[in-house]
């Protein structure tokens, strides 16, 4: 029998790749996750409301909502980045 050679190129394509970024781990725990989805769950019912203590108007943008959501994560100790500088 005569061995075929195989058409993939094995070790020579992974070792040019970057690993960096993969090797960090996860950015954002499993607690920020579960607030983030009871925050949109608050949005689509009308009741997740900005400003402190909540007295603030309805949260409608889906972007505010996951600010607000990282936010009380991040009060509560979970895994989370810090929080980017205010833009321009």
């Amino acid at each position: 029998m005569a061995m075929r050679k195989s058409s993939r190129k094995s070790s020579s394509r992974s070792s040019t790749r970057k690993t960096s970024s993969r090797s960090r781990g996860r950015r954002y725990g499993a607690g920020a996750s579960k607030t983030v989805e009871s925050a949109m769950r608050r949005r689509k019912r009308g009741t997740l409301r900005s400003g402190p203590g909540g007295k603030g108007g309805k949260v409608k943008s889906r972007k505010q909502a996951i600010a607000i959501a990282l936010s009380e994560a991040r009060k509560k100790g979970a895994k989370v980045p810090r929080r980017r500088g205010a833009r321009a």
